[in-house]
């Protein structure tokens, strides 16, 4: 399987454990937790092959910079959260980094 699909699986999943984990609301319920606990563990498993054929550096850029843009547009759509046009622009800023780390990384 390609590294660019684990790492999309790897994105999705961290994605689907953070916003479960809104949804447990401190583990008070704890059946979202456990959900947000096994997106967690999976996104893991997937994140492991990725880095074995992709530079950690970039891995970890463009997984961390995807899922904090996805967390906080779901934060914004399904929790009603707001965010400021500066905080706006810097989580854009996040995002152009970790596309620009892929356009410039030889892999």
């Amino acid at each position: 399987m390609n590294a660019w699909i684990f790492l999309g699986c790897a994105i999705f999943l961290e994605v689907c454990g953070t916003f479960l984990l809104k949804l447990s609301n401190g583990f008070e319920k704890w059946h979202w937790g456990s959900l947000s606990i096994l997106c967690y563990w999976a996104c893991f498993w997937f994140l492991a092959p990725a880095m074995k054929y992709l530079p950690v550096g970039m891995v970890y850029a463009i997984w961390a910079g995807i899922g904090i843009v996805a967390a906080s547009f779901l934060g914004l759509w399904v929790f009603g959260e707001r965010l400021s046009f500066l905080q706006y622009g810097l989580i854009g800023m996040i995002l152009v980094g970790a596309i620009g780390l892929n356009l410039t990384t030889q892999h």
